[in-house]
């Protein structure tokens, strides 16, 4: 007897998460699985089955983002979002106009903002006290590591010119030693401390609605990038957990959870349990979360060689200085400290999510990956460094024979604004351009795996692909400039929009999604349009049509 197809994809260009198919390819879907790829179908084909015309655009797997902060983007979109924003002067109507039409709320929160609309990255006190003066202000810039703060808040922290910096962050201060406004790294904790939790209401609101956006852009798989209590963020795996056992969580997702650098080996015990607990098969917890350094834009990424250091700024806050460890920035973990947490967590079956930004950083994590491997020997962890900014050379071949993959932020490889003005004065020529080197790790081997950082940057993949291919933003882009950002560091579409499907599925250890293969779950994006018939300079003008996780439409018509 046949088994008729739910759905059948036909009219277009499939990618089957390696590479294009011959034309004229056709997909057939039933309960919830992919079950033929081929260019004639017709066998399977039923009164009930839906036949979806391509019209001309493109079938691949759904994006997987590999890492992201879905909730934390969720309650920004819910919150004072100054994501779209990009002056200081925008900044403060949108605060100001926020706070108007919410004047029951206790603290203005939410962020996005940027660093490069202030002098020096640091934003003021005074600003927002002009704007809020009666209730404290706590929003985070765009990547997460700062936050803007108003005197209130600063005032209700017991924050001031004696409060000295802790070990692990900084305040930005005045001439006078005072609280500028900005609170660096670990300094956030002072003030965040005294913000009320987010309720698991509010995170259960902030997830779903994450996930809608999400879904629009053709996501349907994430790693979220921090579980566990963090910063002003409360641990939300169990509303993760609640949220796939009531069905309403309709994408696949692995929590990367939080290793809290205060605490050593002591957590491991509450790690395995965790793990053990927050099962699903659309949830599940197999990932450990170590963050190994900051930004280059505040100095806390670590470096191998020092940083030039600028001065003071015009408004005399100072700027642009080191945390504890001099003017190489900080390793948050010393290399014995990651090396000891590495090789316990790998011999216990975790794979490891490292944030390494400088190259001294990146150095260290594939030190400890190393020294895990020699004492563990050879596994399926999965191990895998995120953002990769910076890459001394010599680092850059040792990933593929340690099998650690490249986690890409591709987005983020432009002369932007943030770039221009706090990255390349600081690192010179040299280390300049030793930033995102995607294609010579490609070249090298390494298995690559691609993510937004949302709310950091857009989750959009197809900007995060445009600029991949092309190291520049799209024309159009309020920051976008015509000189490609070290282009010999391009990725063809193909390698990239593979990183983005079959290579972050595979590093969520979704060995049934990412690829378009009989026997693969249907998790699926419809574009509008062919990208690899357009001139490359267009990409990011793709659009998601349609979305389909395990068969079902989660988004368009």
């Amino acid at each position: 007897m046949t088994v008729h197809a739910d759905t059948v994809f036909r009219g277009g260009t499939v990618f089957d998460g390696t590479h294009v198919l011959p034309a004229g390819t056709q997909v057939a879907v039933q309960g919830g699985t992919i079950t033929a790829v081929g260019a004639d179908l017709d066998g399977v084909i039923g009164p009930g089955t839906t036949t979806v015309d391509l019209d001309g655009g493109m079938l691949a797997p759904g994006f997987v983002d590999a890492h992201i902060h879905p909730i934390e983007g969720g309650l920004e979109r819910m919150r004072c979002d100054l994501s779209e924003a990009a002056t200081r002067e925008d900044y403060l109507r949108l605060i100001r106009d926020y706070a108007a039409a919410h004047p029951d709320a206790p603290w203005i929160l939410g962020g996005g903002w940027q660093l490069a609309a202030f002098p020096g990255g640091i934003a003021l006190a005074s600003d927002l006290d002009a704007v809020v003066p009666d209730r404290p202000v706590f929003l985070s810039n765009r990547d997460h590591h700062g936050a803007w703060v108003n005197s209130a808040a600063l005032r209700l922290a017991g924050v001031d010119a004696q409060t000295p910096d802790p070990d692990d962050g900084r305040i930005e201060r005045d001439v006078h030693g005072a609280p500028s406004g900005v609170l660096q790294e670990g300094a956030r904790l002072l003030v965040s401390r005294v913000i009320p939790d987010d309720t698991d209401a509010e995170n259960h609101a902030a997830l779903l609605t994450a996930q809608r956006y999400l879904h629009s852009l053709g996501v349907t798989g994430w790693q979220d990038a921090i579980v566990g209590d963090y910063g002003n963020h409360t641990d939300t795996g169990d509303v993760y957990l609640a949220a796939a056992q009531s069905g309403e969580l309709t994408a696949t997702v692995v929590a990367a959870l939080w290793w809290e650098r205060h605490q050593g080996l002591e957590q491991l015990d509450d790690l395995l349990a965790r793990r053990e607990r927050l099962r699903h098969p659309r949830f599940s917890a197999g990932s450990v979360k170590i963050m190994q350094d900051g930004i280059p834009e505040n100095q806390t990424a670590s470096m191998l060689d020092e940083y030039f250091v600028p001065g003071t700024d015009a408004a005399g806050c100072r700027c642009a200085t080191s945390l504890r460890g001099g003017s190489r920035g900080h390793s948050f973990l010393s290399p014995a400290e990651l090396t000891r947490a590495v090789t316990a967590l790998d011999a216990r079956g975790f794979q490891v999510h490292v944030h390494a930004i400088g190259d001294r950083a990146v150095r260290e994590a594939l030190d400890a990956l190393a020294a895990a491997r020699e004492a563990n020997g050879a596994n399926d962890n999965r191990h895998h460094l995120a953002h990769v900014q910076i890459v001394h050379p010599d680092d850059v071949p040792r990933f593929a024979p340690l099998r650690v993959a490249a986690n890409l932020q591709a987005l983020w490889a432009t002369f932007e604004p943030q770039m221009v003005e706090l990255n390349l004065p600081i690192l010179g020529e040299e280390r300049a351009a030793w930033q995102y080197p995607f294609g010579d790790l490609a070249r090298a081997g390494t298995a690559l795996c691609a993510g937004s950082d949302w709310p950091v940057t857009t989750p959009d993949p197809w900007a995060a692909l445009h600029v991949a291919v092309n190291r520049m933003l799209p024309a159009g882009h309020p920051d976008h400039t015509d000189r490609p950002f070290y282009p010999e560091q391009a990725l063809d579409l193909a390698t990239a929009l593979a990183a983005y499907t079959s290579g972050s599925a595979a590093i969520n250890h979704q060995d049934r999604a990412g690829r378009i293969v009989a026997g693969y779950d249907a998790d699926l994006v419809v574009t509008d349009r062919d990208p690899f018939a357009l001139d490359r300079l267009d990409i990011a003008s793709t659009r998601t049509r349609q979305t389909y996780t395990r068969g079902v439409r989660v988004y368009g018509d």
